[in-house]
């Protein structure tokens, strides 16, 4: 079991339910509802209900049991398959699905779709991870490969750690960049205040972030990222670190609205595994990005 406690600190009273996504925004609002309906949710040590307004120093305590590796169903999700082959797949993931289960998470995730799309996946990184060689937040949409054997497995492994594999991002942040190129490179690591955030920590892993600001409009940014390395929440820290978050991240910049992050893997590329022959996908810009442009230009 993994067990979380917070103490709140707004003025303003706030539904319990709604707080814990934002704490915890790998899980759903109906998963944090059934922890709090099977009783694994306390308010000053006294069992609540969703609907349970919050108020100033409450002291929250939430379990969450760890999914078991039995529980990994294979379930009939849609998936937009962008490539197949009979050695990876590749998904555009659409926002706001965990790439694969984990606590508070034992069904609905990527891969439970793939389990029931694909006849066979790579075992490599156990049973409630097949086929995963690298992954994306939950809110951040876009482009992800999956391998269906131990062997392309391996294969792309050796070229995700040796910094071959192409990934470009789309992003839209809080604030006009006045220039027009940059690189970050500032080492990340487990935030010491907060334990669901990564923080530019000396002692650090090295993390390097390129960028290119594609549009200005109205306060806002369209910017394209491009990782050399891939730290965790990489891109959503170091736009913090430089004073331009990514807009509506509800860990790194004070989102408005429950809609998650402005972030979309638009393009990847990579040799393929058994061929070796380069293969790059690309996607367009989603249409939510396109529509808040349109918006605020």
């Amino acid at each position: 079991m993994i067990e979380y406690s917070f103490t709140y600190l707004e003025k303003e009273e706030e539904r319990i339910d709604l707080y814990l996504v934002k704490m915890l925004p790998d899980f759903s609002r109906s998963k944090i509802q059934k922890l709090i309906k099977d009783n694994y949710c306390y308010v000053n040590e006294d069992l609540v209900k969703a609907s349970y307004k919050l108020s100033y120093l409450d002291e929250i305590a939430l379990t969450v049991p760890e999914a078991k590796e039995d529980e990994v169903l294979a379930e009939n999700i849609p998936l937009e398959i962008v490539y197949e082959d009979s050695d990876v797949i590749v998904i555009n993931k659409a926002k706001g699905l965990v790439v694969h289960p984990g606590a508070g998470n034992p069904s609905g995730t990527l891969v439970n779709a793939l389990k029931y799309h694909c006849k066979d996946l790579s075992g490599i990184n156990g049973i409630l991870r097949p086929g995963i060689v690298h992954r994306l937040d939950k809110d951040t949409s876009g482009l992800l490969v999956a391998c269906k054997n131990d062997y392309a497995h391996n294969k792309l492994a050796e070229q995700f750690a040796s910094q071959t594999v192409v990934r470009k991002y789309l992003g839209i942040v809080n604030g006009e960049i006045d220039h027009n190129l940059g690189k970050i490179t500032a080492p990340i690591g487990r935030s010491k205040d907060n334990r669901l955030k990564m923080a530019v920590l000396e002692g650090g892993k090295e993390a390097i972030t390129y960028f290119t600001v594609l549009e200005r409009f109205g306060g806002y940014s369209l910017v394209e990222f491009s990782l050399v390395t891939g730290r965790t929440h990489q891109i959503r820290v170091h736009m913090e670190y430089i004073g331009y978050p990514i807009l509506e991240d509800p860990l790194y910049n004070k989102a408005k609205t429950d809609e998650g992050q402005y972030l979309h893997a638009y393009i990847l590329g990579f040799n393929h595994p058994r061929t070796n022959k380069y293969l790059e996908f690309k996607t367009e810009i989603p249409d939510r990005f396109q529509e808040f442009i349109n918006k605020h230009k």
